[in-house]
């Protein structure tokens, strides 16, 4: 399996994905944010939190403007897989992969700590590893991370099983407790809590290895 790691000036988790990657079996390449092409056949595109550009102007739009995204936007509406986890999830919402935007946080804090999370549904390459109910722990470490979206996108959402994962005790107060979701062909996910850092026993948790054991996985059989 091939994954490709896309990396912006400002990317922090950029490795760390990468590893989660690659303890799931993956072969994985670094992408940086000015190259025009991903890697030929690649499987899944990894979009890594941190603070792309600093994060100005809005969170993730300078990274959705950059070359590379010009390619990740077409692998995805080609029907490719792309994770966008915290500013990667920004990402996907500021090159319109997945609808909605992510806003400050409503108490205008950054917050970083572990929090429990909901498995909305397990009808999906990345949660089919759990099942749905299921409460797992995650960290969360973002200062934009409230989940905003019309209430016509936010039916959609609900009533076409999308939502897939919520927050138990919302910390950033994001639209319908929701801490990620997926794209119409359930082949998009972008999430704020970074499972890859819940991936290893070193790391005090390993609720997140199973995300990326099961889509490797499911993508073998694909």
């Amino acid at each position: 399996m091939k994954a490709a790691v896309v990396v912006f000036p400002g990317s922090n988790c950029d490795r760390d994905l990468a590893t989660a990657f690659r303890n799931a079996g993956c072969d994985v390449s670094m992408v940086w944010h000015k190259d025009t092409d991903l890697p030929a056949d690649v499987d899944i595109v990894g979009l890594p939190g941190g603070f792309s550009f600093g994060d100005y102007l809005r969170c993730g739009a300078i990274a959705a403007n950059s070359p590379i995204c010009r390619a990740v936007k077409a692998h995805g509406d080609k029907g490719g897989y792309v994770l966008g986890i915290c500013n990667g999830f920004q990402v996907l919402t500021e090159t319109g992969l997945l609808p909605g935007a992510l806003l400050r946080n409503a108490g205008l804090k950054y917050i970083c700590r572990t929090v429990p999370l909901t498995v909305a549904t397990s009808d999906s390459v990345y949660t089919r590893g759990y099942n749905a109910g299921d409460v797992i722990q995650v960290p969360i470490a973002h200062h934009d991370g409230n989940y905003t979206a019309g209430a016509d996108e936010l039916a959609a959402l609900k009533a076409e099983d999308r939502i897939a994962f919520t927050y138990n005790a919302n910390p950033n107060g994001s639209d319908s407790d929701i801490a990620g979701i997926l794209s119409p062909n359930r082949r998009v996910l972008g999430m704020m809590p970074h499972p890859e850092r819940a991936a290893e026993a070193d790391q005090g948790n390993t609720d997140g290895a199973r995300l990326f054991a099961h889509l490797t996985e499911a993508l073998a059989q694909a």
